[in-house]
């Protein structure tokens, strides 16, 4: 796979004869209302000023709600309304500030919580597991937590991530011109659009949905960098701005957003809110758990049953509590669309399960991993006709027991709890640090749940020419190099040399080629998920087995083509909760993390003095690839959990909050220990890879939250953790042993 230029270092002017324009987005100041016009000012010659008016085919994003750019309903700050085009970028960012866009104000909504009246729900979810009737429920519930011994309810709130990629989301669109290549045949007029994308053939329908041509369209991306999922969807928007820039006035338009709209108006990580309530018999047993969760989408909702699926499936974790029910909603406020990072939801589901299944191990006084070893069953995250035989099954307690070991977790957590005991009943010494340690297990995916309007068939091709050269043929877009996986896989399974093996995607250098073979490309779906690795792999090696069953029987060039077909089936055990598609989840992968911290009293932050995980993930096929993903992804998980302190503030986010920003510092990125476990017994069986780049954020966080409350000896619910939160916690405490003491 080669190595693909940044989109800020294309400039189509070099290659064609038009002269390239710059383009801005013209956005709306408020946050709900009603468009009534646009007040621009004269503009300079070769200006073009663009409305909802000038698309010539449909004004909506290809498999979502949101328009391309508002011509009435306003729906957030920063919603595009209009592009301007001009060759002088200075002289064009003084126009785009001087046009008045004019509307009527209604009142917004900004909150996923609140009075259900006045919420827009365009997702939602109920489940109910256990020997019971969903219509009768309610009432089942209410006599089990009416009847029980002790009741114990938390709220966990999780907060937006900014993906903060290298380079900000852009388009560079043009037509390609024909007199310039050697190519006769080479379709002529069509529009290519360079653009950083993990989905290249989203883009390519949105572009041609908006223009209203389906076969003159080529994408061609470019590097994608670290995205955690932030490019999945966002940059079709931005390119259908950019094309039709190009489509209306025939030259190459540039539209690359700022840092700082970037920071502002692009998807984040949504936000959710989770109550939980455990009803607890006298024996200390859960025997029900209830959970309400409600999820901020912002504007339009975009893949809104993705997210509230994979929050509730989430929040379910993989834990045999004998009655569970589930009431989640996924709202449309009035911020900027929100989207996913790295997954869809699972990790803010699992976020609260595992710290009030913690939450409770504290107030039973119990020591939270063998609490989880009473209740794990790592056969709960399949589909329900998935379960694998018990051999090919990685237990929860051979999770749990691996991590222990490798962190002296129980040694750790007995110390630092006698300390957090004993700090109960007398004065905390000068320079005494405050010590904790935290546990949490959890699991991902390997794709979505639904399909979408393209309906999931997706390919890789792969043949075996007469050189006896080995061409594999994908569009995918990720930022790993899959060159050395399938090689090796090729390798393996049909003996050649790696240097035979030849990757071929649609994300070529040479124009002229990507050009003449535009249609040659099978269509590989999104770069999200751990797909690739999977899902991707495994096609890959379809092929190849079925090269190796022919090539001493058939001539050569032979040519395989193998399909990925959504499979339609049920989650968990809950026979109403049908999706479309569980093969996301036929392989999930699983991580325990343990997190130890201790409490700088100076600054009122935690130092984190180490990290360990124990992973599920299959096969292997690069330890050093899977390391660093997975150490990468800790980092990010650690940002989430305690330095990316970023919200909206009335529907925006405040300019100080993007000046202050943040992200975590590789000087603090602490010790990381990493250790690969497998259930396989035989050497000789099938051990396929699973997904393990988003394992960090479905654990880490919750470890870490609670370490910080073993040592402050409170329960911290939230994430981001903020400064001021511990402050406020040590203020408290010394107030109560002073009231203690007198």
């Amino acid at each position: 796979m080669e190595n693909l230029p940044f989109l800020a270092d294309i400039y189509p002017e070099s290659l064609h004869k038009q002269s390239l324009l710059y383009a801005v987005t013209i956005r709306s100041p408020i946050a709900k209302g009603r468009l009534i016009n646009i007040e621009v000012p004269e503009l300079p010659e070769h200006f073009t000023f663009i409305t909802a008016k000038d698309i010539p085919g449909k004004n909506i994003l290809f498999d979502t709600n949101i328009p391309i750019l508002a011509d009435d309903k306003l729906s957030y700050i920063g919603e595009p309304v209009a592009i301007l085009l001009g060759h002088d970028k200075t002289k064009l960012e003084e126009t785009a500030a001087r046009c008045i866009v004019n509307a009527e104000t209604e009142l917004p909504s900004f909150s996923c919580t609140g009075n259900s009246a006045d919420k827009i729900v365009c997702a939602s979810r109920k489940i109910v597991i256990g020997d019971i009737q969903e219509k009768t429920s309610d009432a089942f519930f209410s006599d089990i937590f009416n009847t029980s011994n002790k009741i114990i309810t938390s709220t966990f709130t999780t907060g937006i991530q900014e993906h903060w990629y290298a380079e900000t989301i852009g388009a560079i669109t043009y037509y390609n011109d024909s007199q310039d290549t050697d190519v006769s045949d080479e379709p002529e007029n069509v529009l290519i659009v360079r653009t950083a994308t993990q989905w290249p053939s989203h883009v390519k329908k949105a572009v041609s949905c908006v223009l209203g041509c389906d076969d003159q369209v080529m994408v061609l991306p470019t590097s994608l960098n670290l995205h955690m999922d932030g490019k999945l969807w966002y940059p079709s928007l931005i390119a259908c701005h950019a094309a039709l820039g190009t489509f209306i006035t025939k030259s190459p338009v540039r539209m690359i957003l700022t840092r700082e709209e970037d920071f502002l108006y692009t998807p984040k990580r949504c936000s959710s809110t989770v109550e939980i309530a455990s009803a607890i018999d006298e024996n200390g047993k859960i025997n029900a758990v209830q959970i309400d969760i409600s999820v901020n989408l912002g504007a339009y909702g975009v893949y809104g049953q993705e997210i509230i699926d994979q929050i509730s499936l989430g929040s379910l974790g993989f834990y045999n509590f004998k009655h569970i029910k589930v009431n989640a909603r996924a709202v449309c406020t009035n911020i900027p669309p929100q989207g996913p990072f790295s997954g869809f939801g699972l990790s803010q589901g699992l976020f609260a399960i595992e710290r009030h299944l913690s939450q409770i191990a504290d107030l039973l006084e119990i020591e939270p991993a063998e609490l989880r070893k009473n209740y794990i069953d790592t056969r709960l995250a399949l589909p329900v006709s998935n379960h694998m035989p018990e051999k090919n099954m990685i237990t929860g307690d051979m999770l749990i027991d691996s991590v222990t070991q490798m962190s002296d977790y129980y040694r750790k957590w007995a110390s630092f709890d006698l300390l957090r005991q004993s700090r109960k009943t007398k004065p905390q010494e000068k320079g005494e640090s405050l010590r904790g340690i935290g546990i949490a297990v959890g699991y991902q995916g390997n794709g979505p749940l639904y399909t979408g309007e393209d309906n999931g068939n997706y390919s890789v091709e792969v043949t075996l020419t007469k050189e006896s050269i080995l061409e594999i043929k994908s569009n995918i877009t990720s930022t790993e190099n899959y060159n050395k996986i399938w090689q090796k896989v090729a390798v393996e399974i049909l003996s050649i040399q790696p240097d035979m093996v030849r990757i071929v995607t649609s994300n070529i250098n040479d124009e002229k080629k990507s050009l003449s073979s535009q249609e040659s490309f099978p269509d590989c779906g999104p770069s999200c998920s751990s797909r690739n690795i999977t899902a991707i792999t495994k096609l890959v090696e379809n092929c190849c087995d079925d090269i190796r069953k022919q090539r001493f029987h058939d001539p050569l060039p032979i040519t395989v083509k193998h399909f990925i077909q959504p499979q339609s089936g049920f989650l968990r055990s809950n026979l109403n909760w049908n999706v479309h598609d569980i093969n996301g989840f036929l392989k999930p992968g699983f991580a325990a993390a343990v997190v130890e911290i201790t409490i700088d009293m100076a600054e009122c932050i935690p130092r984190i003095r180490g990290l360990w995980l124990a992973v599920d993930g299959g096969k292997i096929i690069s330890k050093h690839r899977a390391k660093r993903s997975l150490t990468r992804s800790a980092i990010q998980a650690l940002g989430w959990a305690y330095t990316e302190n970023i919200e909206y503030v009335n529907g925006v986010i405040p300019k100080n909050q993007y000046e202050n920003f943040s992200i975590f510092s590789p000087v603090d990125t602490p010790p990381i220990e990493i250790n690969f476990i497998s259930a396989q017994t035989d050497a000789n069986e099938l051990n396929e890879p699973k997904g393990i780049g988003e394992l960090p954020f479905t654990c880490i966080p919750a470890a870490f939250m609670q370490a910080v409350s073993q040592a402050m000896d409170r329960c911290f619910r939230t994430i981001p953790l903020k400064r001021k939160d511990i402050w406020e916690m040590i203020r408290i405490r010394k107030e109560e042993v002073t009231q203690g003491h007198k």
